[in-house]
């Protein structure tokens, strides 16, 4: 099948503007989110009401660890549809939907040199890059007021015949600002995106191992947005990837001449794997103990700041490493009351999260006998 669109060029981009009946589309969109798998194991929707259709509907939404769409908002969609139901002069959607397929669509221009011609509809259902929630709440609106509802017709723009990095990006750069898109959510999409500062990439390429490699002992304890997971997590991905990327420009001068691909990227993974592990070795029974502070942000984050000063002066030999970072650090287990929880900030007093974490690395450094750099 095929509809009326207008063929628009930018440079070297060329993209669709059509007019969508919404019955049409709506059968012509996926909608999916965003999810994490962990441990290689589906993890079940929560249980909701049977009676709460668009909780029910969230639930039954696609979810992969390639989508690059935010988890659905049922508040979001009731408010949407809400505003469909009582909007009468005001058209309900004023702005246009994203959609986006890998398909190179056919196109066949008129001949008036308007642009103006039949695109064809491809074979596989559109993505959709910004929309999800209009078009969810007017596939409820279609449920409660169909004849009114196929008299709406969506503004659509169409991308087609690109890669699903290009959708990714055309995401990144229309959410991208700090009351659209999640800063832990941005972290995730880094290395799908070409504009991205290279170091950025570089700390997001490590970021993605300590929490995917099997043998990072922070594996699925970073909270990354997306699926509803039942394990216990120790620190947002956003406030995990501030400090790699941190360490990151502190040694991009040795870091850029080597390389900055994610082979590159993997050894400073690895530096942070050791750290991390001789870390629990000296830390012992209040290494992921609720009754300690060691594993909650704040320590996590101080600790790997002693690793970016700590790999600065003794990284190599890699073999051997752990062992000789737990000697490092073994100074740690004499302070392990410190990091009660009962009474750690009045220990640790400050005015706020960035000054304890200061004061925390520098407390751990100098029990350590390690050399601070940068900033503490």
């Amino acid at each position: 099948m095929s509809l009326i669109a207008t063929q628009i060029r930018q440079k070297d981009a060329r993209f669709y503007f059509a007019s969508y009946p919404s019955d049409r589309l709506l059968e012509k969109i996926r909608f999916i989110s965003r999810f994490y798998d962990e441990a290689g194991a589906q993890i079940r929707p929560e249980d909701v009401p049977a009676e709460d259709d668009v909780a029910q509907f969230i639930a039954r939404v696609e979810r992969s660890d390639q989508a690059f769409q935010r988890e659905l908002s049922r508040n979001k969609i009731r408010a949407i549809r809400n505003f469909y139901e009582t909007a009468v002069t005001q058209p309900p959607i004023p702005g246009t939907v994203l959609l986006f397929t890998p398909q190179t669509l056919g196109f066949e221009a008129w001949s008036d040199g308007s642009g103006v011609g039949r695109l064809q509809e491809p074979a596989e259902k559109f993505l959709v890059i910004d929309g999800q929630h209009r078009l969810a709440a007017l596939e409820f609106y279609m449920r409660t007021h169909p004849d009114e509802a196929k008299n709406i017709a969506v503004p659509c723009v169409i991308f087609d015949g690109r890669s699903d990095d290009f959708a990714t990006e055309m995401f990144v750069i229309i959410n991208s600002t700090p009351t659209r898109i999640n800063k832990s959510h941005l972290v995730d999409l880094y290395e799908r995106v070409s504009w991205a500062e290279p170091d950025r990439r570089f700390a997001a390429h490590i970021a993605e191992q300590l929490y995917r490699a099997d043998d990072s002992p922070l594996q699925y304890r970073i909270n990354r947005l997306g699926g509803r997971s039942r394990q216990e997590k120790w620190i947002l991905q956003a406030e995990l990837f501030n400090e790699i990327h941190r360490w990151v420009k502190l040694a991009w001068k040795e870091i850029e001449p080597a390389g900055t691909d994610k082979r590159a990227a993997l050894r400073y993974y690895e530096q942070a794997r050791d750290f991390l592990k001789a870390a629990a070795r000296v830390w012992g029974e209040a290494w992921g103990d609720a009754g300690y502070m060691v594993t909650k942000p704040v320590t996590l984050k101080a600790m790997l700041r002693v690793c970016a000063d700590l790999s600065a002066a003794d990284a190599e030999p890699a073999d051997g490493r752990v062992e000789r970072w737990t000697a490092r650090l073994a100074p740690w287990t004499g302070q392990i009351a410190q990091f009660r929880s009962d009474g750690f900030y009045e220990r640790f007093p400050s005015k706020g999260q960035v000054e304890r974490v200061a004061k925390i690395h520098r407390e751990l450094s100098k029990w350590a006998g390690i050399p601070t750099r940068g900033r503490g």
